[in-house]
């Protein structure tokens, strides 16, 4: 695929055909790939390969030359590891959550979710990386242990992790699934772990059912990116995509109408449209002058199998986000 083609795409990693960005009405045309994920975390760029880690076993990967041909990777964890246990008693297996990762400080952060279904006695951890290419010798995955966890009696479940930078070089992450919604603290640049242990917890967005928090700075502003409705339900799935944006990392962040978003607003950005079912997960990559934008969705049509997509991501006169063709 040429690059003017691609450019002009909204990708799906799947059979051919149509998504409607909610906000304005235009579609992109769908390209036929072939790649299976949920909960994809942000694509990052390792050399001249795009990279992606998802939900799953281990925590899988995939990668990509071109954002179009999609190849599986290793997993980070061969064994979960020893924290984990103790943190989350009641997990089963060596399965973790909706990853994030970030390239910072000469190093890969990889974030993910230990939790249990349902409940919030749940911890986020990190492990680090000097590269994403395992054939080189200094490839070696490393985990640093929890950053951040939740117990029951907790307002806040602690999964969905969402790494971002600010604009004075700050690392932060935002995180939480239903509950009092979307919280933010502080990390420390160097190790990747909170910056204390009774560091500010900043609430951003809450609605009766929100979580897989995304924060991208675009401009002057912050675009806080979540999920409102419900997932992991095939075709049945309620996900939708909503927005909101500040000034500062740590908000308040506003949607169109100039409704908090703490206060239950989110502007519609992405919805289900035909055979492509609840869009979730949403990260953005910055690849030179072009924005893309990824999540997943459930196929309507190969019964509601959990599937990638990847679109052009541009910014409206008013400066608000819309998948738009060329």
């Amino acid at each position: 695929m040429t690059r003017k083609l691609l450019a002009t795409a909204f990708i799906i990693a799947s059979l051919g055909g149509t998504l409607v960005c909610a906000d304005t009405g235009n579609s992109g045309q769908i390209s036929k790939r072939d790649i299976s994920v949920h909960d994809p975390s942000t694509i990052v760029k390792c050399h001249d390969e795009y990279w992606l880690f998802f939900t799953g076993r281990g925590i899988p990967s995939c990668h990509s030359k071109d954002l179009v041909v999609w190849e599986k990777g290793p997993i980070v964890f061969t064994n979960a590891p020893d924290w984990v246990a103790a943190a989350v008693p009641d997990k089963q297996g060596n399965g973790f959550w909706a990853p994030d990762i970030i390239y910072a400080n000469r190093q890969y952060l990889l974030y993910y979710s230990a939790s249990v279904f349902g409940r919030n006695t749940s911890a986020i951890g990190v492990a680090t990386n000097p590269t994403l290419d395992p054939n080189d010798p200094r490839y070696r995955w490393v985990d640093r242990g929890i950053v951040v966890r939740s117990v029951k009696g907790d307002d806040f479940n602690a999964i969905d992790p969402a790494v971002a930078p600010d604009i004075h070089g700050g690392l932060w992450l935002a995180f939480g699934s239903f509950w009092s919604g979307i919280k933010l603290i502080e990390l420390d640049p160097g190790t990747g772990k909170r910056v204390s242990p009774d560091s500010t917890m900043y609430s951003l967005a809450q609605a009766g059912s929100i979580e897989a928090p995304c924060i991208h700075r675009h401009g002057d502003h912050y675009y806080l990116f979540v999920n409102w409705g419900l997932c992991c339900r095939g075709t049945n799935s309620t996900y939708n995509i909503r927005v909101g944006r500040s000034d500062a990392i740590t908000g308040p962040y506003v949607v169109k109408t100039g409704t908090d978003m703490r206060h239950g607003g989110g502007s519609l950005f992405l919805e289900t449209a035909g055979r492509f079912i609840g869009p979730g997960h949403g990260g953005v990559l910055s690849d030179g002058v072009i924005d893309w934008f990824s999540c997943h969705f459930y196929d309507g049509d190969r019964g509601g199998a959990r599937t990638l997509g990847i679109g052009r991501l541009r910014w409206d006169a008013d400066g608000w986000p819309v998948l738009t063709p060329d």
